[in-house]
């Protein structure tokens, strides 16, 4: 089970931070990723990591402004989300998967969090 949250309102700018709390898996035997869907547009990856090496991967539209990171003792991947901009907004989605030799393949996924809404006004 993931347990997505750290959603939010905030202005153009802002900074959250998204968590992504896993029981019933183990964070350091999966791949996590975050996902995000806005309205009308399909559901992208956002950014990944992987469970044995902590290899990431993120998209262009975060490089540079997102920052994944995991805490093995917590069980809980995070996502730190920099200079927020209106088109961030959008529901994220945190996943699971036991293949790791690629990451943020939607199709991949097989756990899903419940969502948690980011809105970013300009």
């Amino acid at each position: 089970q993931l347990e997505d949250s750290g959603g939010g309102l905030g202005q153009a700018g802002a900074s959250l931070r998204l968590s992504c709390a896993a029981s019933g898996l183990t964070v350091d035997h999966y791949a996590i990723g975050w996902f995000r869907q806005a309205p009308g547009k399909e559901r992208e990856g956002v950014s990944c990591i992987s469970g044995s090496h902590g290899s990431t991967y993120y998209a262009a539209s975060g490089k540079g402004r997102f920052t994944i990171t995991k805490d093995n003792a917590k069980n809980t991947v995070y996502l730190q989300m920099n200079s927020l901009q209106p088109e961030d907004t959008a529901v994220y989605y945190c996943a699971a998967t036991v293949l790791q030799f690629r990451l943020c393949v939607f199709k991949d996924y097989d756990y899903w969090g419940q969502g948690t809404q980011v809105t970013v006004s300009s």
